[in-house]
């Protein structure tokens, strides 16, 4: 229903902003990130919206990017993971090492946002696992982190490689990012090196 909204951000709560737009103050809660990232009154601010419209309120959550509202959205959908549970969540771990968690069966990471515990983790990777792929992971972190696109394409073919080999999809992410000066590595280097910890 509201896509985004743009306007000046007029407050800054502990979990909400409130952005104006044509004399509208909108309340949206969102998750610490967007704290961290709009610290100024006054600003003009753009921020991706989800609209939860109950009996009792009408809800705005803001974030970001969109690539945030959708991992938002893919959260919510989790059985026992509400919006307050998504926003603490995406408070606590960025979509990107999200996924990588969900990919590794990293249960402990999931599990340490707020009101998180490790059923709930498990419940979210086994529903995560199949809409999120390795590459797609990595290509999302590589967006996110155009600095490092040398040292994430190399882990990238490696893992990929690793997966062609027959290694499973989080074997092979675990491998790979447990090498040490990787940026500094080829894909050969990188690959030989997982290998050796894989045997």
């Amino acid at each position: 229903m509201i896509s985004y909204i743009k306007g000046e951000l007029t407050e800054i709560f502990d979990d909400a902003i409130v952005v104006e737009n044509n004399g509208i103050g909108f309340n949206i809660r969102v998750p610490a990130s967007v704290i961290s990232e709009f610290s100024v009154v006054g600003e003009q601010v753009k921020v991706y919206t989800y609209l939860q419209i109950r009996e009792d309120a009408h809800s705005l959550y803001g974030f970001l990017t969109r690539d945030d509202l959708d991992i938002f959205k893919m959260l919510i959908n989790v059985n026992g993971i509400g919006p307050k549970g998504a926003l603490a969540i995406l408070s606590t771990i960025t979509p990107d090492d999200l996924r990588f968690a969900v990919l590794s069966d990293d249960v402990k990471l999931i599990s340490s946002a707020p009101g998180i515990g490790a059923k709930t983790a498990q419940k979210l990777i086994i529903e995560f696992k199949d809409k999120i792929k390795l590459a797609d992971a990595f290509e999302q972190a590589l967006s996110h982190q155009e600095t490092e696109a040398a040292d994430m394409s190399a882990r990238n073919e490696a893992a990929e490689a690793l997966v062609a080999l027959g290694y499973g999809n989080a074997e092979a992410l675990r491998a790979v990012r447990g090498i040490e000066n990787a940026e500094q590595k080829d894909s050969e280097t990188i690959l030989k090196e997982a290998l050796k910890k894989l045997l």
